[in-house]
């Protein structure tokens, strides 16, 4: 069986983009380099053992003589610095322009024919903001009122919170579909519509990971997924990958409510432990020997980059890594591992929102000898390439 495991760090980019000024970035975020700093170094022996520290001078992580892995920096061709932007283009799709943003607020057409669909009645908010400080902001009114908190930010996201004790999270689901469509027929070119479930835990208004669901467009053109399905191989999105992609390459598919979580689910899987069957799309479908497992490790953005938490981002980072070893050693000779990341989310610097950053790529198989370091490679789309090199 031969198999490509690609592991994506959400968020952990490792310096500006050249073009960081057309998105409102400033030139000194690097998010790994300045978490490391921020935590005087972190403790994470098996990234240095692939090459990490050899890409730069990161507090506390040391360099390698003798790395792993083969190892790059990779710059991205898509204008953006979200989520689907990135994943897709490590995927193989490359977007000439940027989608949607609403630094105002959506328009007000959008918002009456959202209220009309739904029959929610109207609708709170509808500015950028930050998730969890706009729950705390709106939680009364939103119970006096039922509504739903309709907010963005600098990314193109149209998002919906609601508490679940209040409405239904069935409901807060089958208002997303409406927007996503909405969105869609409208031409609105926005990338992901998120619910955003919370409840009232010690008397706070609490986000509930778990219950997240992103509602991306649907990808452009075919990617490297839709190649290994299409050919009768298995492809296993791990957290939100799903989502992202809008299910369109996907053979199967778990959502995660943390990072451990789907690091505990990328081991089972790579070491064969996982019930295939129980999350296919199609129960009883017969697969070839080629194999995607795509994971998406989203708490150093959602809780600790957005949230500008260098302390956490640095403690996620930590406990990715103590992953590593027994996913390496579950891999047979046949596995090629690759670590990457989709943007940055620098916690230290100004504001909460994503930042236009190059990102790190490192590359592991026990048949592959490293090949050091690549340099500055162009194209976060060169991972689907030496996916579909390997496979």
């Amino acid at each position: 069986m031969t198999r490509a495991i690609i592991m994506v760090i959400d968020s952990m980019g490792i310096g500006a983009m050249p073009d960081h000024e057309e998105f409102g970035d400033v030139a000194e975020c690097n998010t790994l380099k300045n978490v490391c700093e921020f935590n005087k170094g972190l403790n994470v022996p098996n990234l240095e053992k692939m090459g990490l520290g050899n890409l730069q001078d990161f507090t506390g992580i040391k360099q390698e003589k003798n790395p792993i892995a083969t190892y790059a920096t990779l710059v991205e061709k898509s204008k953006g610095k979200d989520t689907t932007t990135g994943h897709w283009e490590i995927a193989g799709i490359t977007l000439d322009r940027a989608f949607a943003t609403f630094p105002n607020g959506f328009p007000q057409e959008l918002l009456e024919k959202f209220i009309k669909e739904t029959n929610c009645g109207g609708i709170l908010a509808n500015k950028p903001a930050s998730g969890t400080a706009i729950i705390e902001e709106l939680n009364e009114t939103h119970h006096e009122t039922k509504f739903p908190i309709i907010y963005t930010s600098a990314d193109s996201v149209f998002q919906i919170a609601v508490d679940t004790d209040l409405i239904p999270l069935e409901t807060l689901y089958q208002w997303c579909e409406i927007a996503r469509r909405i969105l869609t027929e409208d031409n609105y070119y926005v990338s992901r519509v998120i619910a955003r479930p919370y409840k009232i835990i010690d008397g706070k208004p609490t986000r509930i990971s778990k219950d997240r669901r992103d509602y991306s467009i649907e990808p452009i053109a075919p990617t490297i997924l839709d190649e290994i399905k299409n050919n009768g191989g298995k492809v296993i999105g791990i957290g939100k990958i799903e989502d992202i992609f809008s299910k369109a390459g996907i053979t199967h598919a778990i959502h995660t409510g943390s990072n451990k979580e789907g690091l505990e689910l990328t081991l089972k899987t790579v070491k064969r432990e996982l019930d295939l069957e129980e999350i296919a799309y199609q129960k009883g479908l017969e697969y070839n020997d080629t194999e995607i497992i795509f994971t998406n490790l989203v708490d150093t953005d959602m809780l600790y980059g957005h949230r500008n938490d260098a302390q956490g981002y640095g403690r996620a980072i930590e406990e990715i890594d103590t992953y590593i070893a027994p996913i390496i050693d579950a891999m047979s000779r046949e596995d090629i591992l690759i670590i990457t990341a989709d943007h940055g989310c620098d916690p230290t610097v100004a504001g909460t929102d994503h930042t236009r950053e190059k990102v790190p790529f490192l590359m592991y198989s026990k048949s592959l000898p490293s090949q050091g370091n690549l340099g500055e490679i162009e194209g976060f789309d060169c991972i689907a390439s030496f996916i579909r090199d390997w496979i």
